[in-house]
């Protein structure tokens, strides 16, 4: 994008060059609208500089948000992957992923889809998905095969 400055000074030295009287209604006019330019194209260049240096701020605090899930999550014992399942919405095709006991539950617990509240799973034996449900992808989850 071209400089916005740069436009207005540009436009500055057209309106110099059409040799109107500044005391004119014309003159006045053109000169109050190019000073208005003018002000729009620095207020402009201000926010950019400021949103660049936001986007720049919140990468850095995103990469320590990263950094310290790592810290916290990576020595949790009783995280594992394979106590989770995915089933796909049949409606809007979001993945849903769900804890494996809700299989071994003996209520009834219904599994919707937080996107479009679409029931995803029922353990119900009764129920029927679209999308039987997997494991997650590098997952060791030989030992669930029967519990599905």
């Amino acid at each position: 994008m071209e400089d916005l400055k740069a436009r207005v000074a540009y436009l500055q030295g057209l309106s110099a060059g059409m040799d109107l009287e500044k005391e004119s209604k014309e003159g006045r006019l053109l000169s109050s609208i190019i000073d208005v330019l003018g002000d729009f194209a620095s207020s402009f260049d201000e926010l950019q500089e400021a949103q660049e240096q936001l986007e720049d701020y919140l990468e850095s605090i995103d990469e320590d948000l990263y950094s310290l899930e790592d810290e916290v999550y990576e020595d949790r014992p009783d995280r594992h992957d394979d106590d989770y399942m995915e089933v796909e919405c049949p409606r809007c095709g979001e993945i849903v992923c769900f804890d494996r006991d809700i299989l071994d539950d003996e209520d009834v617990i219904e599994v919707t889809c937080p996107n479009c509240d679409e029931v995803v799973f029922v353990n119900d034996n009764a129920y029927t998905s679209a999308d039987e449900p997997e494991e997650l992808e590098g997952s060791a989850g030989a030992d669930h095969e029967d519990d599905l």
